[in-house]
């Protein structure tokens, strides 16, 4: 490998000169890379040739482009069986969000600076016109959005260095320089759980389970007290219901294409007991339905509902009837703010039920531990379950325990 000086002269009699780095790649190619500075060759030389000795040097000429890249990963998403939503998600991700500001750029050109000029050109941009999400067309991106994105990029990233066609991945990097200060500055202005905003108050269930109603109440109730995700919920089958027990057995889960697979995770695969009211709303849904229905929640042709049924024709609707609503900017014929449901989806309920694992039984709880709430939730590590929930369990040195512990100090 060696760094040359190149001096020429142009048709028009302009001397020039540039600095030429000279080397063999990992294949034994010869490749010369041009710099108009001596500096940025040695230091290009200096990487170059440690790459190259561990194999992983890939040249810009035989390198691809963000584009193509995804494209890949996208390919390597299907061949591993993905569900159809993600792959979905994934396809939107590149073509809305990556390919549209960096979709041309080679990845041996890419850096860490070059990725923050792409976030900054997402916040910058407001979401396109032909976006599949009518709601958001013309607004900006948010901070999660970006991260999300950038999370994206990341592992296009990886599954191209994976395949020998990329060198770096600064996404990778960008985490890697974020020191423990950073984290932990980030960590305080992380957002948490609000009841009341976030979690429905008990009253506030209290008042939507008086509400329910018709077919819609079984499906609903059974949230409240089991804390199913949407897909667990359109997934469950009557042979996964004990009716003696009392429990629900969470073995699979249905997609929004309607395509059956196992749990999210191990850990999603459960028993959840359940109080006697689910389980007698249960057995008259059951009744109804008659024989030869395989789901438990399933609309008039015997197949899984939607998630958007649910939520627009069930949950909505029940919140406003129980009075669980806010006001929105509309006005009816009077003049009268329009109501809309407080909580618009079904995640509510599950953050509901985790609560009401969490809070005190003299508080109407049943005081789980954190292991235990894990484990009902179906989260795949006790980390998640305290990220999200952490701060709603009760202290051990407030209230009533306080005083009796400073009463046995000074007795």
């Amino acid at each position: 490998m060696s760094v040359r000086k190149r001096e020429w002269t142009t048709p028009k009699g302009v001397a020039k000169s540039a600095w030429v780095v000279d080397y063999n790649d990992t294949a034994g190619k010869r490749r010369l890379k041009t710099f108009g500075k001596k500096k940025d060759a040695d230091a290009f030389a200096a990487t170059a040739f440690v790459e190259v000795r561990e194999g992983v040097h890939v040249a810009d000429s035989a390198s691809i482009t963000v584009a193509e890249a995804g494209k890949l990963w996208i390919a390597t998403g299907e061949s591993e069986g993905l569900e159809q939503s993600t792959i979905d998600q994934r396809k939107r991700h590149v073509k809305y969000h990556i390919v549209p500001f960096i979709g041309g750029t080679l990845l041996s050109k890419l850096s860490v600076p070059a990725i923050r000029a792409f976030q900054d050109q997402l916040r910058e941009t407001p979401y396109p016109g032909d976006f599949p999400k009518v709601s958001m067309r013309g607004k900006p991106r948010t901070a999660k959005m970006i991260g999300i994105v950038t999370t994206s990029l990341g592992a296009i990233l990886s599954d191209a260095q994976e395949r020998g066609l990329a060198t770096r991945n600064p996404v990778a990097e960008m985490t890697r320089k974020r020191n423990g200060k950073t984290r932990r500055r980030e960590s305080r202005h992380k957002v948490k759980l609000v009841v009341g905003t976030d979690i429905p108050t008990p009253a506030e269930i209290n008042a939507f389970v008086k509400a329910l109603s018709g077919n819609w109440r079984p499906v609903l109730l059974t949230v409240v007290f089991s804390g199913l995700r949407s897909s667990e919920l359109r997934g469950l089958r009557w042979q996964d219901v004990d009716f003696v027990r009392g429990e629900i057995n969470v073995r699979q889960r249905v997609d929004q294409f309607r395509k059956a697979g196992p749990p999210k995770s191990e850990a999603g695969a459960r028993t959840i007991p359940v109080p006697p009211h689910v389980i007698n709303s249960l057995k008259e849904l059951k009744l109804k339905q008659g024989k030869g229905i395989e789901f438990v929640f399933a609309n008039p042709d015997g197949q899984t509902r939607s998630h958007s049924n649910v939520v627009l024709k069930g949950l909505q609707p029940a919140m406003i009837k129980a009075g669980v609503t806010v006001a929105t900017d509309k006005k009816d014929k009077k003049g009268n703010a329009v109501m809309a449901a407080k909580y618009t989806g079904l995640h509510a309920l599950r953050h509901f039920y985790a609560s009401w694992l969490i809070n005190r039984t003299d508080d109407g709880g049943l005081g789980f531990s954190a292991k235990m709430v894990q484990e009902r939730l179906g989260h795949s590590s006790i980390v998640m379950t305290m990220d999200v929930y952490g701060h709603l369990f009760p202290r051990s040195d407030d209230g009533t325990e306080l005083a009796r512990a400073a009463n046995i100090l000074l007795a």
